[in-house]
């Protein structure tokens, strides 16, 4: 359904979903910054859309080796018109990643763990073909809301029964669909917290758009660098 979506709106994904302003641009800036702080000389982009964090990728470290994978073969095809080369934009599944362990200094995502079904299969390869780092930039449900509604789904949250709520309120789907974003997973990047820990020696949070100092609690999106343990693959 999700590819499907994106093929019928390839043509006005960048109207749609790229902003020069929004938290996206404010996480790029951030992953910029880290290339340089960890000795970055190769990127992998995973969902990347038309080639929006490629193409700001190279633009400000055009030494970088940079490659992004994208199943929708008409997203691929608008990022090449908008001038990302073929070879840095190519076929490919998150969840299966046709790449070697520690294959790429560091593993990057915006905005795609929140419309798969289990995007701790997605988290697991990202992990497992970065050599130095991750970098995740998506959203925080559990920060998204007036204060009152976030903190329903905090408690609810607490107590185990966020699953079970979320099927409720979707009707056993487990997904929500719109004409913005087409199929969407409730998802906090919080949700893979553990997981990145475990093979993280350091993990570095910071809200993209808003958020006060608990960011579970308060942020709507956020941007997480994984710093690897030295020596684990």
């Amino acid at each position: 359904m999700q590819r499907r979506y994106y093929a019928e709106t390839a043509s006005r994904y960048e109207a749609m979903h790229v902003n020069e302003r929004d938290e996206h641009s404010f996480a790029l800036g951030l992953l910029v910054a880290s290339v340089d702080f960890l000795q970055v000389r190769s990127i992998l982009d995973v969902g990347s859309g038309t080639g929006r964090a490629i193409r700001h990728l190279k633009k400000h470290r055009p030494d970088l080796r940079v490659v992004g994978i994208e199943p929708v073969k008409e997203l691929r095809e608008v990022g090449y018109s908008l001038g990302t080369a073929e070879a840095d934009l190519v076929d490919g599944d998150a969840n299966h990643l046709e790449f070697g362990a520690g294959e790429f200094d560091l593993v990057c995502e915006f905005a795609a763990l929140h419309h798969m079904r289990r995007p701790e299969l997605a988290v697991a390869e990202m992990l497992r073909v970065a050599r130095k780092a991750i970098f995740i930039s998506d959203a925080n449900n559990f920060g998204q809301g007036s204060r009152a509604v976030r903190s329903i789904k905090q408690i609810i949250n607490f107590f185990g029964l966020w699953k079970m709520a979320n099927l409720a309120k979707t009707k056993g789907k487990g997904y929500l669909t719109s004409e913005g974003d087409g199929v969407a997973y409730s998802y906090s990047v919080f949700n893979n917290y553990k997981q990145i820990q475990a093979s993280c020696s350091s993990i570095h949070l910071l809200n993209t758009v808003d958020g006060h100092l608990n960011l579970y609690r308060t942020a709507r999106h956020v941007a997480l660098l994984g710093v690897k343990k030295q020596g684990q693959p």
